[in-house]
């Protein structure tokens, strides 16, 4: 296998109001992904389920993010979801902080010619 990162997509997201981790994770994600349009598959002739996603996921309490969730926002392609400490708690009055994760997806190929 010949596995060569192509591209990588950056994206955040917020909580605003009930601190859910996988709301603001999944927020992350989508900013990356729907703020562009990159047509990397057919560029190499690949189809869009040979896409090798790595996701990296940065909030300050990963253990309460659904990493299950997240996988289902993409479209195509195989993402493998890491949930690191990162992103920022913004503390509010009433005790609950605004939540803010930070994604990078990096988008890889196997280049490797099919025989």
């Amino acid at each position: 296998m010949a596995i060569k990162r192509m591209l990588t997509q950056f994206g955040m997201g917020t909580s605003l109001r009930r601190h859910d981790y996988t709301e603001a994770a999944s927020r992350a994600l989508r900013d990356a992904l729907w703020h562009n349009s990159i047509n990397m598959a057919e560029l190499f002739g690949f189809p869009k389920e040979a896409m090798i996603l790595d996701v990296e996921i940065g909030v300050q309490q990963p253990d309460r993010v659904d990493k299950t969730a997240l996988a289902a926002i993409f479209p195509y392609g195989q993402p493998t979801i890491n949930v690191t400490h990162g992103g920022l708690d913004i503390p509010r009055p009433d005790g609950n902080p605004t939540v803010i994760a930070n994604a990078a997806i990096s988008v890889s190929f196997d280049m490797e010619p099919m025989p």
